[in-house]
């Protein structure tokens, strides 16, 4: 496939890097040409210094031949105009643009078939807000990933050293357990740990799962997490995210305070929100922090731009009382040590924006793959077909690669946490986690060319 990618900022270049792994001939364009030449010593893509909105430099990159254009800059107006000249020159079949502006993307019928014809508009915002929402939706997970269109998550979370389940094996998890759950990682001490049945459970182990949607919470509560669903909420920095949050929090009656620096802001937030507070101040201040007892909140989310002090907040709002705290990070490195120090969970957008434009572009029988752990593993979900060497045997008699673990499958609408003894059918939805380096492995297994290993 050829494509167009417009922006090569850390979201352009993922989305770059991921195609032309899969063997796709893509073209990157941006205006920085610096930075064009230090990523084309990196990747296996041509690169076109430019904008991406401008006709001249589309045709340079041959936007006739071209199946899908990815337009991801920090323009909104870029992004659009690009995907608008794709549609009338020349009938590109996928359009995808990054649009942020938050009354702009709210008016999806004017990106619809009708007007600009863009197929997927995506707001990193958004969906950071989404996984805020995912997060305390399932307190007590410090990770939260659908599949099988929502019936299946893939929770992730530490292990206290007062839960009871601290040096018991796996084997004996699944007798004490009574619901169907499957664990299918396991991170100790920074390294990952292919899970088996005489696998012990030690203190800080941080643990991924398998559980149908219906059961997270039964889970989340027998390793001892509290599930008390938010009614107090601080949100430190005032910025696009923080206010699409809070309006989410005021549509579910979640009582909201947002502490912000800048006073021109906070006039802002105060005008387009009805019941939440808006505090001019530093959400660092221990004495602010104090003086609106903080130790009542159930939630303290810091989403500033620094994430350096989102983490530094997080920590000092848990330390003085708040019950959970959740922070933005872009940097994929920091995702799995932060819930390691003591911070219930981490927001990525880049990491969420990424995902959303693959599943979206994704073909074949692959449906979906999400990086795990630092990106040294990766859960996809897979449709069997009837020529794999998956299917037709039981799971127990298969060589699967080092560390890979079949965790679900959904199968004429039934959800199914499989055995040793489970046979996979043609037709199945299979949900797995695997090593990074056992990639080429599962790719035989499979007998089809997987669509994206990150």
């Amino acid at each position: 496939m050829k494509a167009i990618v417009i922006g090569a900022g850390e979201v352009g270049y993922s989305i770059a890097d991921i195609l032309s792994r899969e063997g796709n001939d893509i073209i990157l364009i941006d205006r920085d040409e610096s930075r064009l030449k230090a990523i084309a010593e990196n990747l296996d893509v041509q690169t076109i210094v430019g904008s991406g909105s401008n006709p001249r430099i589309l045709k340079k990159a041959k936007l006739e031949q071209t199946e899908m254009i990815v337009a991801v800059t920090d323009s909104d107006e870029t992004n659009i105009v690009a995907c608008l000249i794709a549609s009338a020159k020349s009938k590109v079949p996928i359009k995808i643009a990054r649009i942020r502006t938050i009354d702009l993307d709210r008016e999806s019928d004017l990106f619809g078939k009708d007007h600009l014809n863009i197929d997927l508009c995506i707001n990193p915002e958004r969906e950071a807000v989404k996984k805020a929402m995912r997060l305390m939706e399932y307190a007590g997970a410090s990770e939260v990933i659908d599949f099988a269109d929502g019936r299946i998550k893939l929770i992730a979370f530490s292990i206290e050293a007062t839960c009871g389940m601290v040096g018991k094996n796996l084997e004996e998890f699944s007798r004490i357990y009574e619901e169907d759950a499957l664990i299918a990682s396991i991170l100790r001490n920074d390294q990952l740990v292919a899970p088996s049945g005489s696998t012990v459970l030690q203190a800080k182990d941080y643990i991924l799962v398998f559980v149908e949607s219906s059961k997270v919470v039964p889970l989340l509560r027998f390793f001892g997490k509290d599930t008390k669903q938010a009614e107090r909420v601080f949100i430190m920095g005032g910025g696009t995210t923080a206010l699409l949050l809070a309006e989410e929090l005021e549509e579910r009656g979640v009582t909201t305070k947002i502490i912000e620096k800048r006073q021109n802001r906070c006039e802002v937030i105060s005008g387009r929100l009805n019941r939440t507070i808006c505090l001019h101040g530093d959400g660092t201040s221990q004495d602010l922090l104090r003086e609106e007892n903080i130790q009542e909140a159930d939630y303290f989310v810091a989403l500033t731009s620094d994430e350096e002090a989102n983490i530094l907040g997080a920590l000092l709002a848990k330390q003085m009382g708040a019950k959970r705290a959740l922070c933005l990070v872009n940097k994929i490195e920091y995702t799995h040590l932060i819930p390691m120090i003591g911070i219930d969970g981490v927001i990525n957008p880049r990491q969420a924006t990424i995902g959303k434009i693959l599943h979206y572009i994704r073909k074949g029988k692959v449906i979906s793959s999400t990086p795990l752990s630092d990106e040294k593993a990766e859960a996809v979900e897979f449709i069997a077909l009837e020529t794999s060497d998956i299917t037709g045997r039981p799971l127990r008699v298969m060589k699967f690669p080092p560390g890979t673990i079949i965790g679900a499958i959904i199968r004429h609408d039934r959800v199914i946490i499989p055995s040793g003894e489970t046979v996979i059918l043609p037709g199945d939805h299979v949900i797995l986690v695997t090593l990074r380096s056992a990639i080429p492995q599962i790719e035989k297994i499979l007998t089809v060319k997987l669509d994206y290993f990150g």
